[in-house]
């Protein structure tokens, strides 16, 4: 879980009374991010766009990471033996009556 420094944390409502020095803070990286509370429980976080598309920079690499992977595993069982129903059965000496 990501941790907060108490500078970091705001209600919703300091927030909404406070946007533009918030985006500020934000924007001249004196605060790395703002944690927005509403009932003491963390709601929403403002960050940077500079880091929002570092992130979604990383989230697709990621994305494309698992794409590989998933077309890697696909090739293999490409070039693996592969054997029929029936001959799965007749190899475990079982009929289709068996069943």
């Amino acid at each position: 879980m990501v941790k907060y420094a108490q500078n970091e944390l705001f209600s919703i409502t300091d927030v909404s009374k406070q946007i533009g020095s918030a985006v500020n803070s934000i924007k001249e990286h004196t605060l790395e991010k703002i944690g927005i509370l509403k009932n003491n429980k963390l709601e929403a976080v403002i960050i940077s766009t500079d880091e929002y598309e570092r992130l979604k920079k990383i989230e697709e690499e990621m994305e494309l990471a698992e794409h590989i992977e998933i077309y890697n595993i696909v090739q293999e069982r490409k070039n693996s033996k592969t054997i029929t129903f029936e001959e799965l059965l007749a190899e475990e000496g079982i009929s289709y009556n068996d069943l």
